[in-house]
Formats: C-alpha cells, structure tokens, sequence
C-alpha cells in the first residue's frame, strides 16, 4: 500500500502542477461554472477516453493520459464548488485555489486508501477500459442525482461519485505509467 501511496502522489503531483499554471494563465474562471457543466466536462473526456479505446484511428494527437488529467482537476473543481458554491465572477486567487485543491485531494486520498484497504487494492488486477466504465457510470449516477435537484433516497451524495471518479482516474494513470 505505501507503493500506492507514492504513486498516487506522483499522479496528483501531475495533475496540481497542470492547474497551478492553468490558474495563472487563466485565473479561475471555472469558479463560474455549475455542477452540471463541471459534470459534462468530465463526461466528455471520459467518453473520448473510451473512445479513444475503442477506436483503432486517432485524429487528434492526444492521448488518455491527458484527458485522465482534466477529469481528475475537473472532479477537484466540482468538489470545491459543492463546498464553496457558484460564483457570478471569479473570487479566488491562483493560490487559494490550489489550498482547496490540496484539502479536496487530502480528503479524497483518505477515502482511497481506506477502501484500498478493505478491497485489498483490487484495482491492480483492473484494466484501464474498466476504470473508464466505472467513471462514466458515476458520472451518469451524478447526473440523474443532480437532475434531481440533489435529491437521493439511499444512494451516496454527489461527492462521493466525485471522489470515486478522482481514484478511478488516478488509478488508470498509474496503470499507463507502469505500461511506458
């Protein structure tokens, strides 16, 4: 498990470094969007994943490692808009952003590696292709949860997909850096 530990770390290393000089270039103008819009981000990327999977040819010379990447920022943004809420402008300095980025990927790694634990790192024997299933099917339970305006009866909160779909992408990054 400290294995684990450390390349989650590298994973999340990648990704923080990515937002940080996306915040500076851009700021954070992503603190305008809804959930839903943060949702459908996620959603295209996991779907041009699978699709890239699928697919023999490829047009555009991107590869999964990059649109792992967007969903793992994307699902931190979410998080930090469930917890902050939507702005009309954004509100947040470069620094205060990457702050709450750090405490959502300090929660969520907590969540990883307690069901890492009890699952005995079960997603080792996983392949990729099944990572981006299970993200696209959280990613569709969010979106009949947020078209219920929020409203569950026994299911787990949309935090909680969001935090599943960070692991889940992290996983499929660490199982590509030990195919190259």
């Amino acid at each position: 498990m400290q294995q684990t530990s450390q390349q989650y770390d590298a994973v999340i290393h990648t990704c923080r470094e990515l937002f940080l000089k996306k915040a500076h270039d851009y700021g954070t103008a992503w603190r305008i969007l809804r959930l839903p819009s943060l949702t459908d981000q996620i959603f295209i990327k996991a779907q041009r994943i699978r699709s890239l999977q699928q697919n023999e040819v490829r047009k555009v010379d991107e590869g999964e490692q990059s649109e792992f990447i967007g969903i793992i920022n994307y699902a931190i943004m979410a998080l930090i808009q469930l917890k902050m809420g939507v702005v009309e402008q954004p509100d947040l300095t470069a620094d205060e952003a990457v702050f709450l980025y750090d405490a959502e990927v300090a929660i969520t790694k907590k969540l990883m590696e307690d069901k890492n634990h009890d699952y005995g790192e079960a997603w080792r024997d996983m392949r990729i292709s099944s990572l981006t299933d299970l993200i696209l099917q959280k990613l569709l339970r969010v979106k009949q949860i947020e078209d219920n305006q929020g409203a569950t009866l026994v299911s787990e909160g949309i935090d909680a997909n969001y935090q599943d779909i960070v692991n889940y992408a992290v996983f499929a990054m660490i199982h590509l850096n030990e195919q190259s």
